[in-house]
């Protein structure tokens, strides 16, 4: 009962200021909410950055050629040979016991052709696991088989907007496409669904589009086009020699990866070729994403402490203010204690305030960030297309730890920064309170 009336006579006393404990109460709301803002978006950006490693496989392992750059093949006659090896691929999955499968991967920048109808795009020689692995979907017709690898078939599967462009009003299975550099015709067996492009990740695995892709068994692809690519550059012509642009390997357990990575690593132990591995990658990023936790949540921790010094700056000005008020009470017969509960409550309900809403406005962190991207492409849809892709794709994801983290601080600090004025209330000597004027 002495509790709910030193509450109530709290409340009162805040509710004859109404504008100033608005104002307190706003600092602690800042505090909380950016607390939790902070938190959410940068678990959102963590959450996208996992995403992409998680889509690489964590039981894969990714070795990609490297051209080398030109100064090192300014004297090299004819085409510049670099890169995997096919012997090296074959090598490999026969003699590591913990190689589950490989994927082979061979790509060309090429124009292709439908009649009048040309695009630029690029030719991936491949396997039938490509479209797993990539986890890309067939919309019409099928992807590749082990059949079509082994009869060296003409066949080609076309990207969505491939299909799009050239065959805006038509159906294209069935129909062919051709290959211009090398007057190649092949025929169209599907059609796959768009698929988002991927990331760079750091500077271990660069960005991959997917939209201008057609897909083509590898062996089909050795047969007529061979390893020696030549393509015109300011009126000159460059070659390259490269027999696999990429292998994708999959390990039969994720305890084996990084050995199975040491020993590759080991194996391919020349400036040519790069290894990528996604299990390193993932753990690197669950490492960041903690220390992005902790920097953003040090930041808001300061608008706390801000707030809290507010509601301390705040409580000293109104025991000044009320400094008759608290020689009437103890001339009446109230206690020290009485005093500092008093003021303890009034604080409390401050950080209370401020921490119930500004919790309530955190929650609403996913739905205020959509809404101001969404504002923002009907405003001015070319600025937001120049954005960061991460800007563009984030979406805030609320950390539950850091409701009842960034309220129960709040309660905290209301509590730590209002001792010192409730303490000076009480030490107040009686008679000469009821002197101040």
């Amino acid at each position: 009962m002495l509790w709910l009336r030193t509450v109530q006579l709290g409340v009162k006393s805040l509710l004859l200021h109404p504008l100033r404990s608005l104002l307190t109460v706003l600092g602690i709301f800042i505090g909380v909410a950016s607390v939790i803002w902070l938190l959410a978006i940068g678990e959102g950006i963590s959450f996208e950055a996992q995403k992409q490693i998680e889509g690489l496989g964590a039981d894969n392992i990714i070795v990609r050629s490297i051209k080398p750059p030109s100064e090192e093949t300014a004297n090299t006659r004819g085409p510049v040979p670099y890169g995997l090896k096919r012997f090296e691929f074959d090598a490999i999955v026969e003699t590591v016991p913990t190689i589950k499968s490989a994927l082979p991967i061979r790509e060309i920048r090429r124009q292709f052709s439908r009649g009048e109808k040309m695009v630029d795009g690029r030719l991936v020689g491949t396997i039938p696991d490509y479209a797993r692995v990539l986890r890309l979907e067939v919309d019409r017709g099928r992807f590749l088989e082990p059949a079509d690898v082994q009869s060296h078939k003409a066949y080609c599967v076309l990207a969505a907007e491939v299909a799009q462009r050239l065959f805006p009003y038509q159906d294209p299975i069935g129909r062919t496409v051709n290959l211009i550099e090398h007057k190649d015709y092949y025929l169209i067996i599907g059609v796959m669904k768009s698929r988002s492009p991927t990331a760079a990740i750091g500077g271990s695995l660069e960005a991959q589009e997917f939209s201008n892709d057609i897909y083509v068994p590898i062996s089909t692809m050795r047969q007529r086009i061979g390893d020696r690519v030549w393509t015109r550059r300011a009126g000159s012509f460059e070659g390259e020699e490269v027999e696999l642009n990429q292998i994708t390997f999959r390990v039969d357990d994720i305890k084996h990866v990084l050995a199975t990575a040491d020993l590759l690593k080991a194996m391919f132990d020349r400036s040519d070729v790069k290894i990528t591995v996604p299990l390193e990658l993932l753990e690197q990023a669950k490492t960041m994403r903690l220390m992005f936790i902790m920097f953003m949540g040090l930041i808001a921790a300061i608008s706390l402490l801000v707030g809290g010094i507010g509601i301390m700056n705040i409580m000293l000005a109104t025991v000044t203010e009320r400094t008759r008020e608290i020689g009437v009470r103890r001339a009446l017969g109230a206690k020290k204690v009485d005093i500092i509960r008093q003021f303890l409550v009034e604080t409390i309900v401050l950080s209370i305030a401020g921490g119930a809403t500004g919790v309530a406005f955190g929650l609403l962190c996913p739905t205020i960030v959509d809404g101001l991207r969404n504002f923002a492409r009907w405003q001015n849809p070319e600025f937001v297309a120049k954005l960061p892709e991460v800007m563009q794709a984030v979406t805030p994801i609320i950390v539950p730890v850091s409701i009842p983290l960034a309220f129960g601080i709040s309660v905290v600090i209301g509590v730590v920064f209002g001792i010192y004025p409730a303490i000076r209330a009480a030490n107040m000597d009686p008679i000469e309170a009821l002197r101040h004027e």
